[in-house]
């Protein structure tokens, strides 16, 4: 079964109300009934269904949320066991560096390598000593004791290695290792004795108005596919950026990148965002905004008491102090509400009379 929040499309802090508007909203979508041509409409609308009475009954919810955790838990233990795992490996820091190094044939210290047995060819003299003399067979033995070094009877130097893997001098390097060469050489930073960071991952997340005011934490999705909790400082606005140290990609022999989020901020609301102020828009019909009134209008904490000045047109903003987001400094924006003028629902005989007589010069 899949993850019924994501079934149904909803928060896992979602409520009660908003669960089932939710699955109203989906059952309707793939009912079979309206999706004819699909094959798959039946079992995706008995998927909402199961998804819908798990996240409905509150004990099955947080069973539910309680195995979640649990999986959640045991996986994150297995990727430290094999980073550790990882770490715990003795492997030589040169030896993916010279394997790059050879891949893109910049390494001086393979021609020094390869020039070695040049230099050891004055040792040969010795040969003539063991070869055998013309009147007597030569014989196998001795043949070999003049092989070259590379005879399995010849110890090798200390200082050169056998080669293997196609002419590499050391075994091969671990996928960690081979990206973090590649990266060091690219960068042009081979040789520094500074450890290189890893490049940082980018990700976006999008919350709403209502998560930032409550300081809720965000779920942000990797590259990867791998989740993430972002926390939400004061001061968080449409577009900001929160960089969370050090929770990026490992390699050997690097620094650990970092994950940095952009916060993409839902305006689909009743509100929307100008910084950390807030605009909103309040309906008024003409006898209001031409002679005043007093009205509430929707905060994040609730209604609040407005004056709609009179003779006020659609482009009159009304600023409520304090009812906008939190800012960095502890304080909070501002409620900026937008009016906009509304005609009733049916037409006003003496109002029509009075705008065509006003329209024509006409005074009753």
């Amino acid at each position: 079964m899949r993850d019924p929040y994501s079934v149904l499309g909803v928060r896992r802090n979602a409520g009660p109300d908003e669960i089932k508007a939710a699955w109203r909203s989906v059952a309707k979508a793939v009912h079979p009934d309206q999706n004819k041509d699909d094959p798959l409409a039946t079992q995706r609308f008995a998927e909402a269904g199961r998804a819908y009475e798990v996240l409905k009954d509150p004990k099955l919810r947080n069973r539910y949320d309680y195995a979640r955790r649990e999986a959640e838990l045991r996986r994150m233990e297995e990727m430290k066991r094999k980073a550790r795992g990882t770490e715990e490996e003795t492997i030589d820091p040169e030896t993916a560096e010279d394997m790059i190094a050879r891949i893109f044939g910049t390494d001086d210290r393979a021609k020094a390598k390869n020039a070695r047995p040049q230099e050891r060819k004055p040792a040969a003299p010795p040969r003539e000593k063991a070869e055998p003399k013309p009147e007597q067979k030569p014989e196998p033995k001795a043949e070999t004791a003049v092989e070259p070094e590379g005879s399995p009877e010849a110890k090798p130097d200390p200082a050169d290695k056998t080669p293997v893997f196609g002419g590499f001098p050391r075994a091969a390097a671990p996928a960690a290792d081979l990206v973090s060469a590649i990266v060091r050489r690219i960068r042009g930073a081979a040789g520094k004795s500074a450890p290189e960071k890893v490049p940082d991952i980018f990700c976006d997340v999008t919350v709403s108005i209502e998560d930032i005011f409550r300081r809720e934490k965000a779920t942000a999705t990797l590259p990867d596919g791998q989740t993430l909790k972002v926390a939400l400082p004061a001061g968080t606005t449409d577009g900001s950026i929160v960089r969370l140290k050090e929770m990026g990609y490992r390699l050997n022999g690097m620094l650990r990148g970092d994950v940095v989020v952009a916060v993409r901020v839902d305006q689909d609301g009743r509100f929307r965002t100008d910084g950390t102020d807030l605009r909103t828009t309040l309906p008024v019909n003409i006898q209001d905004a031409v002679l005043g009134c007093e009205t509430t209008v929707e905060t994040l904490t609730g209604p609040v008491s407005v004056t709609v000045p009179a003779w006020s047109g659609s482009d009159h903003v009304i600023r409520v102090a304090g009812h906008g987001l939190p800012t960095a400094e502890g304080k909070r924006g501002d409620l900026l509400v937008e009016l906009r003028l509304m005609l009733w629902e049916k037409p006003d005989e003496k109002v029509t009379d009075l705008m065509r007589s006003l329209r024509n010069g006409l005074f009753l």
